[in-house]
């Protein structure tokens, strides 16, 4: 069975069950797809008999949810797809990184596996996507890199913005006038942990380091990594200005 055979539903709960996985080892429950979902345990729990009928998925009732080998390479398949989408809208048709996520969910079920691949070629094999997130190569493999969240960063460390989590639009666009994009080197200098914050000095190029508080939200959607990331032919995404 190939992806393109499979439901939209199918593609989002595969790709949503690997997502979760993807930074973390925390086991996949029902009721946490209900909550990234937003739908019910119970919808998701008939959802998910679906695709363990399909031979996608190992669950028993009450356990973690794990994916089968062809459920993973579906998923991998549909995340590249969707980062893919993300990458292109961002450096060919000037989408901002805050714009390009709801674009690319209705996107990627729809497009071809050549369109696919062909935008793969046009953008160079990109090896990330606007936020930071790793590109599958047209094989399933991932380069992941090595990175931790902001907040959990000790002070005195320092890194560059590797990652950054993509589902809140507002969020995104208070970064980037913030100019914490990826690849900006940050120092962490203090933690304020009964506040929920922390302070960091951003280096900024021609205008010197720049000191800035971040809520703890903001810090958990942070990604660092010790070393910068430049894929030749791409470009730091940006988040249009409101109003243009």
């Amino acid at each position: 069975m190939t992806v393109a055979e499979l439901s939209p539903m199918a593609q989002d709960y595969l790709k949503l069950i690997w997502k979760c996985q993807e930074w973390s080892d925390a086991p996949v429950s029902t009721n946490a797809l209900a909550g990234r979902l937003g739908v019910s345990p119970s919808t998701v729990s008939g959802n998910i008999k679906k695709l363990a009928s399909l031979g996608l998925i190992d669950h028993t009732p009450y356990g973690a949810i794990q994916l089968s080998v062809e459920g993973r390479t579906a998923a991998v398949q549909m995340v590249r797809r969707h980062r893919l989408l993300e990458t292109y809208l961002v450096v060919r048709l000037g989408y901002g990184w805050d714009e390009v996520h709801d674009e690319a969910e209705n996107l990627e079920h729809s497009v071809s596996q050549l369109f696919i691949d062909r935008i793969d070629t046009d953008l160079g094999h990109p090896g990330r996507d606007p936020h930071g997130d790793p590109i599958p190569d047209a094989d399933g493999r991932i380069d992941r890199p090595a990175a931790q969240q902001l907040s959990e960063v000790e002070p005195g460390r320092c890194g560059y913005i590797a990652r950054i989590l993509d589902d809140d639009a507002e969020l995104l666009r208070y970064l980037d006038t913030r100019r914490l994009v990826l690849d900006t080197h940050i120092t962490v200098d203090e933690h304020r942990r009964f506040a929920g914050s922390l302070s960091i000095t951003r280096e900024s190029g021609a205008d010197g380091p720049e000191q800035l508080d971040l809520g703890l939200a903001a810090a958990e959607s942070i990604w660092l990594t010790t070393t910068p990331h430049r894929h030749p032919g791409a470009r730091t995404p940006r988040a249009v200005p409101a109003g243009s």
